[in-house]
């Protein structure tokens, strides 16, 4: 059955791999601040997350969307009672969002690019932890609840955002992240309450 997450990963693939083979489209397509500050080309905040730098960076990216998108997207449709395209509205707007920071911060930099879609991985996964908090989740084969796992990402995230260096667009990490979860509250408020009682309830 093709769902909206199985569309999202399908589509992604395609044009990432072909973008791989192609600098032409993938430059066309990447996050270039001063393309959308001179040039207003306000599309790439979302085809930069149709493209990746490679098959690593794909293939990570796209199997936690795969097995968190999957589920969060059942609930949004069953639990929550909303229409499925939330959950894609969910999606594309966090391309956006999480790649606003750095696009304040980066606008006139020439030298800047940013590609991926970790940003809006970040909101769904943060997404179905707030729903799920003590749910496993695996880093590195470690076991542990996701509520730990979150906060051990930001922590990371937020010591990566300031100190820098690696290439890695960590604020699109973080503010996907708080956007999934940002999202989630204000479509149903009362998701907060039930996140504490969950939390008030280890299951791990």
């Amino acid at each position: 059955m093709f769902t909206i997450t199985i569309s999202i990963i399908v589509l992604t693939s395609l044009i990432s791999i072909t973008a791989m083979n192609n600098s032409r489209i993938m430059d066309d397509l990447i996050f270039w601040p001063p393309a959308v500050s001179i040039r207003h080309q306000y599309y790439r905040f979302i085809t930069c997350g149709l493209i990746h730098a490679d098959f690593l960076h794909l293939g990570f990216n796209m199997l936690t969307l795969y097995f968190f998108g999957r589920a969060l997207e059942v609930y949004y449709r069953g639990e929550l009672g909303l229409q499925h395209y939330w959950y894609l509205v969910l999606y594309v707007s966090a391309l956006v969002v999480a790649n606003l920071p750095s696009y304040f911060k980066r606008k006139d930099d020439y030298n800047y690019r940013s590609l991926g879609a970790s940003g809006a991985v970040c909101a769904v996964l943060f997404a179905f932890i707030l729903l799920h908090p003590w749910d496993t989740i695996y880093l590195y084969f470690i076991k542990m609840p996701a509520i730990l796992y979150a906060l051990l990402f930001l922590a990371y995230t937020i010591y990566m955002s300031k100190r820098g260096g690696d290439n890695v667009n960590h604020d699109a990490h973080l503010w996907g992240a708080i956007y999934g979860v940002t999202f989630t509250i204000l479509l149903r408020p009362t998701i907060i309450s039930s996140f504490l009682n969950e939390l008030a309830h280890p299951r791990f």
